[in-house]
């Protein structure tokens, strides 16, 4: 067809095709003309069809709008002919009475026109008919979803409505409610409404009962329900115009939503936003002066105002408030919910707070509780619950605003530069945290620094030290440790901060009997590094008033009943810090663990934290925005995936390396799994997890090597289908001169793996477990990143996973899995830090058709949920499992393991 502008002719079978116009025909603009053609060269009446399902508000030239209204209207028909799910409409779709005449007689001037008539157009209806059914053969998915491809208006034609209305006639009854259906799409996209009372009168006939009884079907499932629709409905009411007085129309808003669930459609007030008018509320404002003493205890004024939109109520109108009755009220020329005998009861409790804070105010970690809506206690602690819930709102006053607020951007901080005391160069967002870590020990409280592993963590909290020193507070300041990080430490402080004098409270650097009393001028030190269990062990450590005391890899106290946790948390401490790149591990337990530590009472009791958990974490929908709210200016987490943060730290590609198992690993697993299932059915409670812990332990040695579980000694690298592929795998590494981290949860595998690795490498290479002294592991780590280092590190996952800087390698592997994304992140972070400059490659190796692909697989599916169902040891979650369940889980898929996938 050439660029001449299009017309529609009508033939006298009541075709309409695609006709070139002359000078005077109204253009299409392009891209709808494009479309049209593309519609009607799939045959007229596909294309008319088209034209009136996907188009209904375009603005069209008249020949091709009043063929839109033929095909609109049908389409129309359709929508209130067809229920949900319906592949087809159920009979003939029927025009209204009348309606194909009058769009004969309103037809503009088109070719053809003179064979225009009701019965010309009743064959165009027809053949839309036929159209319409062999798309939907064609396509299935029902009406329904073929509508709402082509327009979501489709989707509100055959609706019924609810309207609610202020009626300002009428003081009595200054609401007015009509219940309609739609009827059609107008002009512009418009919805045309009919009474409900008029569906009765257009679908009387017997062939229109089931458009009748498929309109009232969301009417009848609201009044299953809604009290208010059912009453409606029993009287016929639901039929015609009614005047309602405000408690009628109250009752009816507060059902909305059961109206809404049901399919009814709704249209309300504007004042109505958010399925909830305006109410009133109780407005308490805490901390709008700065406390008398800063800290945790520092104690904050508080004062509660009844408030709407905002603006504070006057006497007069608080008392007319709270003197009614529950329903809607006129106040300052708004319709408003009130509910005087819940506000009472908000009012009442908070003066109940007034009178048990007569020292003069909440405390600082109460008030942040209030303020992110953990909870608004009444005397004795109690949370504000119950009737009076939703009409009591805390907010934080103008000091503790902007206390709140710096600590969430600590970009806007300033006056924290420890200066060349500290010899390293900060990055941006290092600066940040030091800010931060300042601001928080200038106000007497404590954070967690949750930066991703590898993002210096260490040094930003020596520049706080050295800020503290800079402003004449010195410490001594206490840094506890894990045993294999003491070295890093001593190095880091030794680096970056030389001028501080710091005293290693450990075995590795004193004799015992020096360690075990208190130094003599110990106020000299600036720092003081020591480990969790010589807090065990050296009782003068817990009675020192320290300045700051740090908490690194602050995951080892997420256990609150462990000894070494009872003993931090019992050190005396301006301010107290948790390092930890894995705040959350495993469990929001780990959360509050933490901050018991660094701000005590934040998180209230471990049973108030577990009940406050419940009550957020239950529900369809669970909401976890109040507990973010409230740890959020004391947690600080930059990741390294964040440009913003390291736009220059190499990508990070993790593989699945996926391993055959020999014959012989294969007879070995199927016999551990026939073992477990002998076991499930004799062992009962502690003895059944006990007993699959052990045969976990077991398939995973295992799919290690044979030996691993016969104890043998006999690691033949050709009775081990990881063997083989970490072969392959490493003489690749080999041939690139690249060096990579190996890890292995169980120590015995270290030296048959260093033995192997040797021979694949030609080079020996260097190994850490748990029973490697502290003082020999930096030195091991120096050997690594040197220049010319080993060509491979053979690491025990918890011995190494934490703390280690080997940023040489550039190929992590995981020859067996611990089952815990954390630990391994923890583990992969070792080589992917700052200072890495190549990818890094990390290998998972999993063999094919065994426990591990399959728990493997689980986790992918689940790795939002991780944290919540993985425990401690990585594999405990397995024993909550049922024994057919486990048992799947554990088979061997004998082709996929021997032939590797």
């Amino acid at each position: 067809m050439s660029d001449a502008p299009l017309t529609l002719a009508l033939g006298p079978d009541g075709s309409l095709s695609l006709e070139p116009g002359d000078a005077e025909t109204p253009p299409l603009p392009p891209a709808l003309r494009r479309r049209v053609e593309a519609a009607f060269a799939r045959g007229w009446a596909k294309g008319l069809l088209e034209l009136g399902a996907a188009e209904p508000t375009a603005e069209l030239p008249p020949v091709f709008a009043f063929a839109r209204d033929v095909a609109r209207l049908f389409v129309a028909e359709v929508c209130k002919a067809c229920g949900p799910g319906d592949e087809a409409p159920p009979g003939p779709v029927e025009p209204p009475p009348g309606e194909l005449e009058r769009l004969a007689l309103s037809a503009p001037p088109l070719p053809g026109a003179e064979l225009l008539s009701e019965e010309r157009l009743r064959a165009t209806w027809g053949a839309l008919e036929a159209a319409l059914r062999g798309e939907l053969a064609a396509r299935g998915g029902g009406v329904e979803a073929f509508l709402r491809e082509k327009s979501p208006l489709w989707q509100s034609v055959g609706r019924v409505w609810f309207h609610l209305a202020e009626n300002k006639h009428d003081e009595g009854r200054p609401f007015a409610f009509l219940a309609t259906f739609t009827t059609r799409v107008g002009q512009g996209g418009r919805l045309g409404h009919a009474p409900l009372g008029r569906a009765l009168e257009a679908y009387a006939g017997a062939g229109e009962r089931h458009k009748l009884l498929s309109l009232l079907v969301p009417i009848q499932r609201a009044a299953e329900a809604s009290p208010v629709v059912r009453g409606l409905v029993d009287s016929g009411d639901i039929y015609q115009p009614l005047a309602w007085t405000p408690e009628q129309a109250y009752a009816f808003l507060r059902e909305l939503p059961a109206c809404e669930a049901a399919g009814v459609a709704l249209r309300v007030p504007p004042w109505f936003e958010g399925r909830r008018p305006p109410r009133p509320t109780l407005k308490v404002k805490v901390g709008k002066a700065p406390p008398s003493a800063l800290g945790a205890e520092g104690l904050l004024d508080f004062a509660a105002e009844l408030t709407l939109e905002g603006e504070v109520l006057s006497e007069h109108e608080r008392r007319d408030i709270l003197n009614a009755s529950a329903g809607l009220a006129l106040v300052r020329g708004k319709w408003v919910e009130v509910d005087g005998p819940k506000l009472r009861a908000a009012l009442e409790r908070w003066q109940a707070v007034a009178e048990a804070a007569k020292s003069g105010g909440v405390s600082f970690v109460e008030a942040m509780r209030m303020v992110a809506g953990v909870d608004a206690p009444a005397a004795g602690g109690e949370e504000l619950a119950g009737p009076a819930a939703g009409w009591a709102e805390v907010v934080a006053g103008d000091w503790l605003a902007g206390v709140i607020a710096e600590l969430r951007s600590p970009e806007g901080l300033k006056g924290a530069d420890p200066g060349e005391a500290l010899r390293a160069t900060l990055r941006p967002y290092q600066r940040e945290g030091v800010r931060w870590l300042w601001h928080l020990y200038r106000l007497n409280l404590g954070g967690c620094l949750a930066d991703d592993m590898g993002l210096g963590k260490t040094v930003q909290m020596i520049a706080l030290l050295l800020l503290a020193r800079k402003a004449r507070e010195r410490g001594p300041h206490l840094l506890v440790v894990p045993a294999s990080l003491v070295a890093n430490w001593k190095a880091e402080l030794e680096r970056f901060a030389p001028s501080l004098s710091v005293l290693i409270a450990h075995p590795s650097a004193m004799p015992a009997a020096e360690l075990a009393e208190r130094p003599a001028g110990l106020e000299a030190f600036d720092a003081v590094v020591t480990t969790y269990g010589t807090l065990l062990r050296v009782g003068w450590l817990a009675g020192v008033a320290w300045g700051v005391v740090v908490a690194d890899e602050a995951q080892a106290i997420k256990n609150p009943g462990a000894k070494q946790t009872r003993a931090l948390k019992a050190l005396k401490a301006r301010a107290r810090f948790a390092l930890t790149g894995t705040p959350v591990e495993n469990r929001l337990g780990d959360l509050w663990s933490i901050f018991d530590f660094a701000l005590p009472g934040l998180l209230g009791s471990a049973k108030a934290f577990a009940a406050l958990e419940r009550r957020l974490g239950g529900g369809e929908r669970p909401d976890y925005g109040p507990l973010r709210a409230l740890v959020r200016p004391y947690v600080l987490r930059r990741l390294k995936s964040d440009k913003r943060v390291l736009d220059d730290l190499p990508a990070k590609t993790e593989v699945r390396a996926y391993c055959p198992l020999t014959k012989a690993q294969a007879a070995l697993y199927e016999q551990a799994v026939r073992q477990l299932a002998r076991d499930l059915d004799r062992a009962e409670g502690m003895a059944r997890r006990g007993a699959i812990l052990a045969a976990l332990t077991r398939m995973k040695q295992i799919c290690n090597h044979p030996s691993q579980w016969l104890g043998d000694a006999d690691y033949d690298p050709a009775k081990s289908g990881k063997m083989q592929r970490l072969r392959e795998l490493g003489e690749a590494v080999a041939a690139r001169r690249e060096r990579a981290l190996v890890f292995t949860q169980f120590r015995e595998m270290t030296g048959p793996l260093a033995a192997f690795l040797q021979a694949v490498f030609g080079r020996p290479g260097l190994v850490l477990h748990g029973g490697t002294p502290v003082k020999r592991r930096q030195a091991l780590v120096d050997e690594f990143q040197a220049e010319r280092g080993p060509p491979f590190f053979v690491i025990s996952l918890k011995a190494g996973g934490t703390g280690l800087n080997l940023t040489a390698a550039s190929h992590v592997i995981h020859f067996d899995r611990w089952w815990n994304p954390a630990v391994e992140n923890q583990a992969t972070d070792r080589a992917h830090r700052i200072g890495q400059k190549n990818p890094v490659l990390v290998h998972a190796f999993v063999c094919r058709g065994t426990v591990e692909e399959k728990i493997d697989a689980l986790l992918e599916q689940k790795r939002g949920l991780a944290r919540q169902i993985v425990d401690e040891g990585g594999e405990a979650w397995l024993t909550e499992l049922g024994d057919r369940e486990l048992l799947e889980l554990v088979t061997l898929d004998a082709r996929r393991a021997l032939e590797g996938g």
